[in-house]
This record gives structure tokens, C-alpha cells and sequence, in this order.
């Protein structure tokens, strides 16, 4: 089982990405802090999530079939580049676990209570570290497969809370009394979840025969879940309003929780859970797999090989990395902000495009020379 080439077809890449920004964002919500504008504040954040996902394809773009960590060897050296791969690897791996937490502690506290959070995430993880082992195609078919019913099962909830008449209006009136919140909701904490996360694409995108209509799918893409995130907001806003909003700690699953029509039609939570567990499924098995490739990059192993250990270690460690779902949320939503996302997702890619593009410019100067 050699390094096998493995390709990504356009609708699986779109799908990916879209599960992908669903992933825990739509568990914990975004855009919350802007109260009853949190819907303006992810429509904000859609426009930077554009700008963040053509700054990553145009780093892509500037070495074609080239990955992050290969980029990273073309600018500084074999022995830098191993450096920032093991640094890359770990941050992938990091955020796997924190995304697998989310997911725990979605069945633990809402579905499943009885059940400990070892056992949820465990068995999750094994499913992750087969459709790895198997390849990043399995995950793309997995993806392509399942995201229709995501579609279906947020239409649903639209319609069941309009005909339930729990759809108001008026909670999410006055609109834009005052913009501060708004900014504060989008800068800085979307520049990094979920948007700037977007960084595993550029790992999983080399996995494409035709990058140039790739670049543009994965755009629509984040076009797309953006407007999901959007409606998700909305809905969440009109129904429970910002008060109640702020106080759940799963808001689309209590929104969901509402829907009663004729005491026929309800419990719908199983939708719900099944978007998050989809979206948390393809975002974890995301970063696991751009963690893997910075293993293969280093020790020129495939990847396959690490599946397996590495899905093991991914569950036990999303139990050790927070003391409880507060500490969690706190953890990623502040403390990392600064220290991990911020530099790792705009720092280095920053410095990496200004050295490539000056290597670019200077290799043509010599040329035309020469």
C-alpha cells in the first residue's frame, strides 16, 4: 500500500467544505455575542470567510498540486519545513479533539445522559479512523452522500416552527440599534472559527484533478454554509429570542425541541442531531487527515498506517482537554484565539505567500537575466 494518488470529485469538495464550516459551529452557535444581530454578524462573517478562502486558494494557487507542508519545504527548507509540519500537525490534531469534545458533550447533556462521553467519542472515532484508512475518497463519498438530508432537515425545521407558529418576528426588532456588538461578534472570534479553520483545505484541495473549478466550488461552498449558519441564527432568534438564546447551551436543539403541532409532530431534535453529527463527523475526520499528511510528510510513511493509533489517541485526548463544557467553550472560544488560531491561521500563511511570491519574482528576474 503504496502512497496512493486519491481524487476528489467537484461535488464532494463542495460538500466537504460545507459540512465542514456546519461542523461545531452550528452545536454551539456563532455569532451569538451580537444578541438578536447575530444573523447580520454571520452574514458579516460569510464576506470574510470569502476573503479567508481565496487568500488560502491563492496560496495553493502559487505552487499548483503542492500541500501546505510542501509549500513550506519550496519556501524555507526540508529542515524548517518539518518544523512547521510537526507545529501544523499537532494544531490539526488539537482541533480534531476539541471538535470530537463538542460532539460528546452534545449526546452526553442532550440525548444520550446516561451514557459516558468516553464511550459516544470512542465510538465515534472508530468510525473516523476507518473512512481514513480507507481514504480521503471514502470521506468525500460519505460527505456527498449525506448532505442532501441537510438540506431537507433544515427546510423542515423552517417549516415546522412557521406552521407551529413559533416563528417571531418581533425578537429580533429593533434591528441594528447599535453595531458595536456586531463587530465584536465577527472580529476576532469568526476570523478564526469557523472561517479561518479553512486552513485544513489547503491539505485536503491537492486531492483534486482540476484545481481551477475546485477553487471556485469550495467558494460557493463556504457561500453556501454561511447561508445555512445564517438561517440557523434566524431561527434560533425568532423562536427562543436572545434571551433565552443565551442561556441554552445547544440553541438550534432547543429551537428544535419547540416544534409541537397538534401533539402529532414532535421531538424533531433527531434532525438536528443529525446535521451536528454529520457536520462533526466531516470537520474532525478533516483535521485528522491534515494531521496524518504532516505525518506522512515527515516520516515519508502513508498515512494509512497512522489512521488507526492515531483516531485512538484523538479520543482519548478530547476527554483530557477540558475539565467540563464550560472550561471547553472558554478554552476555544478565548484562550486559543491569540495563541493558536490567530498566528497559526494568518501568521504563517501570511509569511509564507510574501517569501513565495518573492522566490516567484526572483526566479523570473533571473530569467529574464539570464
Amino acid at each position: 500500500m503504496g502512497m496512493l494518488t486519491e481524487k476528489l470529485s467537484l461535488t464532494q469538495i463542495f460538500t466537504m467544505v460545507i459540512n465542514f464550516l456546519l461542523g461545531s459551529s452550528i452545536v454551539v452557535g456563532i455569532g451569538m455575542g451580537a444578541k438578536r444581530d447575530a444573523w447580520i454578524a454571520v452574514l458579516i462573517g460569510m464576506v470574510l470567510g470569502l476573503l479567508i478562502m481565496s487568500f488560502y486558494l491563492y496560496l495553493m494557487s502559487l505552487l499548483p498540486g503542492k500541500n501546505l507542508f510542501e509549500i513550506f519545504e519550496y519556501c524555507f527548507s526540508r529542515k524548517v519545513a518539518i518544523v512547521f509540519t510537526l507545529l501544523y500537525s499537532t494544531y490539526f490534531f488539537y482541533i480534531a479533539c476539541r471538535v470530537v469534545r463538542d460532539f460528546g458533550e452534545l449526546i452526553s447533556i442532550a440525548i444520550l445522559p446516561i451514557t459516558p462521553i468516553e464511550f459516544t467519542n470512542f465510538l465515534l472515532l472508530i468510525v473516523i479512523g476507518y473512512i481514513l484508512y480507507t481514504g480521503i475518497e471514502v470521506l468525500g463519498r460519505t460527505s456527498e452522500i449525506f448532505t442532501p438530508y441537510t438540506f431537507v432537515f433544515i427546510l423542515l425545521l423552517f417549516i415546522l416552527l412557521y406552521g407551529g407558529e413559533k416563528i417571531d418576528l418581533n425578537k429580533i426588532q429593533p434591528i441594528l440599534v447599535d453595531y458595536k456588538p456586531v463587530v465584536h461578534a465577527v472580529i476576532p472570534s469568526m476570523l478564526a472559527f469557523p472561517f479561518g479553520e479553512l486552513i485544513a483545505f489547503t491539505v485536503v484541495l491537492t486531492n483534486t484533478s482540476n484545481f481551477k473549478m475546485s477553487k471556485r466550488i469550495s467558494m460557493i461552498g463556504v457561500a453556501v454554509a454561511s447561508l445555512i449558519l445564517m438561517a440557523s441564527v434566524f431561527l434560533i432568534m425568532t423562536s427562543l429570542g436572545e434571551t433565552t438564546a443565551d442561556r441554552t447551551t445547544f440553541p438550534l436543539l432547543s429551537a428544535a425541541r419547540l416544534i409541537n403541532i397538534g401533539e402529532l409532530i414532535e421531538r424533531t431534535d433527531a434532525l438536528i442531531v443529525f446535521i451536528m453529527m454529520l457536520g462533526i463527523l466531516i470537520k474532525s475526520s478533516v483535521f485528522l487527515y491534515g494531521c496524518l499528511k504532516g505525518i506522512e510528510y515527515i516520516f515519508k510513511i502513508p498515512y494509512r498506517y497512522f489512521a488507526m493509533p492515531f483516531a485512538c489517541l484523538t479520543a482519548i485526548f478530547s476527554i483530557f482537554i477540558s475539565l467540563d463544557f464550560s472550561d471547553h467553550l472558554v478554552e476555544g472560544l478565548q484562550v486559543d484565539l491569540f495563541l493558536l488560531h490567530i498566528p497559526l491561521e494568518y501568521g504563517v500563511p501570511i509569511l509564507t505567500t510574501f517569501i513565495l511570491l518573492i522566490k516567484k519574482w526572483n526566479k523570473k528576474t533571473t530569467w529574464i537575466g539570464g
